[in-house]
């Protein structure tokens, strides 16, 4: 029997202050008409830009909630992975996807690990292993441009060329995933502005879609995104109109909050876009690239 919901486990930490991981994956897919399940891989008093934060590693109760999930059996339409704090976790999720794979569900991992060409200070080369490994299990990836590198053992290359890029894309897919998203693509054919470049293995298309680069760092905007392509998803849309819902949607939080003085580690101003969410795609600014 068909849900009435779509329902998606997600697996990530929760942080009680700041807007990122959990705190805007739930509210998200539940404006876009999906349902969440958490399954939360640590508590966080904030999020990890803020110091002294209080940190509780859930890595060893992990099991014992997969083990009652699987008691209930529980389907899930979608395995939305986001940052993961230990090898042991993504050892934990690995079997996890396998586990519940009976019905094919979407799996999307984003490789949580650095950003501006470094790692994490929580993050090391034996993260950036593992999460290889992981990879193998996934459907779609969504590594913002640093996370690629990583992925990839490139350098990190501001002045990257698009055709570098698609290169990047065909060898990232090779490693499992059928569709890469890389986000955060620093787009130097056109002036101020930032790209979000995919490909699509089964078909051997790349998309593109750009957008004004905004000179503003609000944390947890990679969980935004790919909350809202992983919800495109589920409501049936095509890959190139998720990408433009993603990238839209954004760059209307980081506008709307913007113009605010207010410190920025809070996040972007969610609850004032989350109506957005709500609005049809009435036309598409993707390109397909040759």
């Amino acid at each position: 029997m068909k849900r009435l919901v779509p329902r998606v486990a997600a697996i990530n930490d929760l942080s009680g202050f700041g807007r990122s991981s959990l705190s805007v994956i739930m509210p998200i897919l539940s404006t876009m008409g999906i349902q969440v399940c958490s399954l939360p891989t640590a508590v966080l008093s904030a999020h990890t830009e803020y110091e002294g934060y209080h940190f509780v590693d859930l890595t060893k109760t992990m099991e014992g909630y997969i083990e009652h999930w699987k008691k209930l059996q529980i389907e899930f339409d979608c395995i939305y992975s986001g940052f993961l704090g230990s090898p042991c976790q993504i050892d934990i999720i690995s079997q996890f996807i396998r586990q519940f794979s009976g019905n094919d569900p979407l799996v999307v991992i984003d490789p949580v690990m650095g950003d501006n060409g470094t790692l994490y200070s929580t993050m090391s080369r034996e993260m950036v292993c593992k999460m290889r490994e992981l990879m193998r299990e996934a459907t779609l990836i969504t590594p913002n441009f640093t996370e690629a590198a990583y992925l990839l053992n490139e350098e990190y290359n501001p002045e990257i060329k698009e055709d570098e890029v698609k290169e990047w894309l065909v060898r990232l897919a090779g490693m499992g995933p059928k569709v890469v998203i890389i986000t955060s693509v620093p787009d130097f054919a056109a002036h101020k502005k930032t790209s979000v470049i995919a490909y699509d293995r089964e078909g051997g298309h790349f998309w593109k879609v750009s957008c004004i680069y905004i000179p503003a760092h609000y944390p947890g905007t990679g969980d935004v995104f790919t909350s809202v392509i992983v919800g495109s998803l589920l409501q049936g849309d095509s890959l190139p109109i998720a990408l433009d819902r993603g990238v839209q949607f954004i760059t209307s939080a980081i506008r709307a909050s913007y113009g605010y003085d207010y410190p920025r580690g809070e996040g972007v101003l969610l609850e004032r876009v989350l109506g957005n969410l709500n609005v049809p795609v009435l036309s598409g600014s993707y390109e397909l690239l040759e």
